[in-house]
């Protein structure tokens, strides 16, 4: 099934599918990275755990009428989606004061935030992927007003949904980033991954920290959180 290497990036790596231009398979590697990449370190098993835990959210999502580009998971790295062209907006929802919005403008860590804020953040490494408005939105991403409110509203459900997702696990779901793309039919449906490595996840019991920020800080081994979130998935199922 899985043809040529069509991208690689930080986390992944992109393959045509052979006879079937309209699907990609996903190739999830042991790579992290942090700070816009300048952090970077290997961790062995850490594709395992993005793709399997990634599937399992599209897998809920699915049930819950919110359309992604997800289709199967193939093996333990490797899952089928629908190829999309990818819209160059970070869409991040935080429900809760962490990371660069307490350094930026100087809200209470732990605070909470309700309704949700909604940050959009232009997808272009070199630019160190910057803070943009609705405006500047428009003018980079070849999107209309329309489109731009369609994904802020599946955003938010996503939101909703996982919230509930996650609370089942006994996880907080401090915030996390989303990205959209347009399939063959022009549809705007949900993209990329939705794991710990794109997730800022809390303990609701302890407030231990169960995302990449223990590899961004160093407080513990990554692989061993990631694991527990697979674990704790797996058992409800």
């Amino acid at each position: 099934m899985k043809d040529k290497l069509l991208y690689e990036g930080k986390a992944k790596q992109v393959f045509t599918v052979a006879d079937n231009p309209e699907l990609l398979v996903l190739s999830y590697k042991n790579d992290a990275t942090a700070f816009n990449g300048e952090k970077k370190a290997q961790f062995q098993g850490k594709g395992r755990y993005n793709n399997l835990i990634s599937a399992k959210v599209f897998e809920y999502l699915h049930q819950h009428g919110i359309n992604s580009h997800f289709k199967e998971a193939l093996n333990e790295t490797e899952q089928l989606v629908e190829k999309t062209t990818i819209i160059p907006l970070e869409v991040v929802i935080r429900n809760v004061a962490a990371g660069s919005i307490v350094r930026r403008i100087g809200v209470e860590e732990k605070r909470i935030f309700n309704p949700p804020v909604i940050e959009l953040f232009y997808k272009d490494d070199d630019l160190g992927d910057p803070l943009i408005n609705d405006q500047h939105a428009l003018l980079l991403s070849d999107s209309t007003p329309e489109d731009l409110k369609k994904i802020k509203a599946m955003a938010l459900q996503v939101n909703e949904q996982l919230q509930a997702f996650f609370k089942e696990i006994n996880l907080q779901l401090v915030d996390f980033k989303l990205e959209f793309g347009r399939n063959a039919a022009g549809d705007i449906v949900l993209s990329d991954e939705v794991s710990p490595d794109t997730c800022r996840l809390w303990d609701i019991a302890t407030g231990e920290k169960m995302d990449k920020d223990v590899f961004r800080e160093d407080l513990g081994d990554l692989v061993t959180v990631y694991d527990n979130i697979l674990s704790r998935l797996e058992a409800k199922q």
